[in-house]
């Protein structure tokens, strides 16, 4: 089995505007430690906060950046239909490799709406991974639903953020095609990739991008005591990064080592000392400060 360690990069800035230096600097930590691809403007990287302009830009820097030695998966998604349509095609412009595709947000739609929406989106021609996070979005794509989408020419995979491991197992059945299933929960990674699985977008790479990359690497050999062993050394550190809303912790934590600022946009603040306090002692454990 291969499996795939991509990261959700932050967004880092300075003055309230994108910090390329930082940027820059990210994205070289993540090729050199072996990280198969990173994923611009998703929640980690406050696209709720992002202009147009700016998240159009954090895209084409990636891409232009990686220069193709590792992949860059473009977050694109909306709430509004058109709106992912403008921004997927974009992505595929300035050549992104695939898009993460968020289920459409706080309007609901229902489960034929759901299914619509990713039908327009199919026709822009680029690979398109579904991302399905009830938590933030509401919406909880079922089962049948996913399979429907994934009958769609251009849907390559999924990114589960449920935290419910059976469904890679259901979803296994019922999808037909070859499908990439990737962990959305850092915390589950072993579990998800043993029920067949094959990769995650991980929030804690942003800082412990080879440990996150060893462990799916481990996962792929099958070889899950080892695969236990660093998923202990990680879990207190996965804990602390979502110990606040997530970018509020894994962009101090970035801050911390010299990767950035811990600049973050309202609505979303700076971390509570105490969460700061439990950052820091969760990275002093493993040395990255």
């Amino acid at each position: 089995m291969t499996t795939e360690t991509y990261t959700a990069l932050i967004t880092p800035f300075a003055n309230n505007q994108i910090d390329k230096k930082s940027l820059a600097k990210l994205i070289e930590f993540q090729i050199k430690n072996g990280i198969d691809g990173i994923v611009p403007c998703g929640t980690t990287g406050e696209s709720p906060t992002l202009s147009h302009e700016e998240h159009n830009f954090v895209i084409e820097f990636c891409v232009k950046t990686a220069k193709g030695r590792v992949k860059i998966m473009a977050g694109t998604g909306s709430n509004s239909t058109e709106e992912a349509v403008m921004m997927t095609k974009h992505a595929r412009k300035v050549g992104a490799d695939s898009c993460l595709i968020v289920a459409p947000y706080y309007n609901k739609p229902t489960p034929e709406g759901v299914f619509q929406h990713f039908k327009e989106l199919d026709k822009c021609g680029i690979p398109l991974v579904i991302y399905n996070i009830p938590g933030r979005s509401v919406i909880n794509i079922s089962d049948e639903n996913l399979a429907r989408i994934a009958e769609l020419k251009n849907i390559v995979g999924i990114k589960d953020a449920t935290g419910d491991l059976a469904r890679v197992a259901s979803l296994r059945l019922l999808i037909k095609k070859k499908f990439s299933y990737l962990s959305g929960e850092d915390a589950t990674v072993v579990g998800f990739n043993a029920m067949g699985g094959n990769g995650v977008i991980s929030v804690s790479a942003n800082i412990v991008p080879k440990m996150v990359s060893d462990l799916q690497k481990t996962t792929a050999k099958g070889d899950y005591k080892t695969a236990l062993k660093l998923q202990d050394k990680l879990t207190a550190l996965h804990n602390a990064m979502f110990c606040e809303t997530n970018p509020i912790p894994i962009k101090y934590a970035a801050s911390l080592m010299g990767l950035c600022l811990d600049e973050i946009r309202l609505p979303l603040v700076s971390p509570s000392k105490s969460a700061k306090e439990r950052i820091a002692k969760e990275m002093k454990k493993l040395r990255l400060i």
